[in-house]
């Protein structure tokens, strides 16, 4: 089959958007707080609302694109985004974020079930491996800009010095929630990836008969099975840990130490995926050469030590501790997938559609930690992620795989 370039690199793309508007939340959580007056718990409502959506969206967007196929349900997963957007955009209030988040959400779940078969089809099944590594530094460097657009929006809003697209927001945007113009953005990406996509031909993708998305009977055999749960937990658990370390730094860093959000607090959330993205670089090449089990557990071990030092170290170390997290869990998101997918011998199709399920983890986790948090403050709140990473460093004692990491496939990553 002739391999389609300009469709992986389409592809890319949305790996790309999804990424960006997907970890924008933790940088505009002090900015939330602050313009409605929110508890902790109520700010965390809305990560959840927007993770929720994975546990919600996942399986039926399986079930939709073997169906209708992938173009038409990226086509309609962007267009469900740009109205949660628009929405937001049109109304900023909190219950109409949370409104708004979990639209966003529900289309990024469904974009996340579409690409990854196309991407094995369009770049070739031999390239797989090489293309899927690809498209997460474009996640981890979408990640790395999005604070960074963030900080350039409301300190240049309303300024003296706007050329016209800095003009086009201060007339769109309340002047006291200049944070909102990036709704704006996410509601113009998400119409403009919508037309992209009509206009670009997509190959039929023919999945193995294990890659499938199999029917219900098949997903409650699944769940019979103890190491099916075990590595949904494990999945649940990153996620939850991931999202609950990047959405409350900015909030960490200025209740504890006093930095300002919207300058250090959203550059040190930018450093966190940043070093995420280099950490997905030297994970990969040592995966080559140890066994994944070790490298989960001594990677998993610095996180928790970073962690602890993040929270109680003073607040020029805790800049570096938190982007040193980063780079550490860099390496879970993969070896817990291919470790669960080399853990089964069937039904590989069905079981990927109950592990990104498990990405719902992100809105629980948080919530959990800003709950404990409005009650005995936040550094007591995020104690409750040494119970997700100490789940994950578990993973690397009672993982017994089929199939040793020297065969393992590296795609399987959001």
């Amino acid at each position: 089959m002739e391999r389609n370039r300009y469709l992986v690199g389409l592809i890319v793309l949305t790996f790309f958007v999804i990424s960006f508007l997907t970890n924008i939340i933790g940088p505009l959580v002090p900015q939330i707080i602050e313009d409605f007056d929110l508890s902790l718990t109520l700010v965390a409502v809305l990560p959840f609302a927007f993770f929720i959506a994975y546990g919600v969206m996942s399986i039926p967007s399986g079930i939709l694109i073997e169906k209708y196929g992938e173009k038409q349900v990226m086509i309609l997963a962007f267009m469900i985004a740009f109205s949660g957007a628009f929405l937001f955009g049109l109304f900023p209030q909190y219950i109409v974020a949370v409104l708004s988040l979990f639209f966003i959400g529900s289309g990024m779940a469904m974009l996340q079930v579409a690409i990854n078969p196309l991407l094995r089809v369009s770049g070739g099944e031999e390239n797989f491996a090489f293309n899927s590594v690809m498209a997460q530094l474009f996640f981890g460097l979408a990640s790395f800009l999005s604070p960074l657009v963030y900080s350039y929006l409301v300190l240049n809003i309303g300024s003296d010095d706007m050329g016209f697209f800095l003009t086009i927001m201060t007339d769109l945007v309340p002047a006291e929630l200049p944070w909102v113009s990036l709704y704006w953005i996410f509601a113009f990406v998400s119409i403009l990836m919508v037309l992209v996509i009509t206009l670009s031909k997509f190959p039929e993708v023919l999945k193995n008969e294990d890659e499938k998305v199999g029917a219900l009977e098949t997903h409650l055999e699944m769940l019979k099975n103890k190491k099916v749960i075990l590595f949904f937990l494990g999945i649940f658990a990153y996620v939850g840990a991931e999202q609950g370390v990047a959405n409350w730094i900015s909030e960490f860093l200025s209740s504890y130490h006093g930095y300002d959000p919207q300058t250090t607090g959203a550059s040190t959330v930018s450093w966190f995926w940043g070093m995420m993205t280099a950490g997905t670089v030297l994970g990969l090449f040592l995966l080559k050469v140890m066994d994944s089990k070790k490298i989960l557990v001594a990677f998993t071990s610095m996180v928790l030590i970073c962690l602890a030092t993040a929270l109680f170290a003073s607040g020029e170390i805790a800049l570096y501790a938190f982007p040193a997290i980063g780079f550490f869990i860099a390496v879970m998101w993969p070896i817990i997938f291919s470790l669960a997918l080399n853990s089964v011998k069937e039904h590989h199709g069905t079981f990927s559609g109950i592990l990104v399920t498990g990405i719902a983890g992100g809105a629980v986790v948080p919530l959990i930690v800003g709950s404990i948090g409005d009650v005995f403050g936040l550094r007591v709140g995020m104690l409750f992620l040494f119970i997700a990473f100490g789940y994950i460093l578990s993973i690397g004692f009672w993982a017994k795989p089929l199939v040793n990491n020297k065969t393992i496939d590296f795609a399987g990553k959001d």
